[in-house]
């Protein structure tokens, strides 16, 4: 069973940086969809981005020419470059894998993006 740990979330300035890391443990990642998903405080869970085993990726409209979703297939990662980032950003950021239809979440990575 795959297990997911995510990383580098944390408290930014409007208009900055982060790159989020989620690493998987097991062998097989390289061929699942995998991406990411957040939840603010009193909202569902969102959708954010995705990128299947090709490369193709998909986007949220409200993330769409500010975040880049990318995959290590050699080192079972899968990051979110997220730039020009805004206070609405912020969330708990969850990465998933998807396993035929099976989706299986990593524990979360708090970003806030405060002035």
């Amino acid at each position: 069973q795959q297990q997911l740990v995510e990383s580098g979330g944390g408290l930014v300035q409007p208009g900055g940086s982060l790159r989020l890391s989620c690493a998987a443990s097991g062998s097989i990642f390289s061929i699942y969809t995998v991406g990411w998903y957040r939840q603010a405080p009193g909202n569902q869970r969102k959708f954010v981005a995705r990128i299947i085993n090709g490369g193709n990726t998909l986007y949220a409209d409200s993330v769409k020419g500010r975040f880049t979703i990318s995959r290590d297939n050699a080192k079972n990662t899968v990051y979110l470059q997220m730039n020009r980032l805004k206070p609405e950003d912020t969330a708990v950021y969850y990465c998933y894998v998807d396993i035929s239809g099976t989706m299986t979440w990593g524990q979360g990575t708090q970003v806030t993006v405060s002035s």
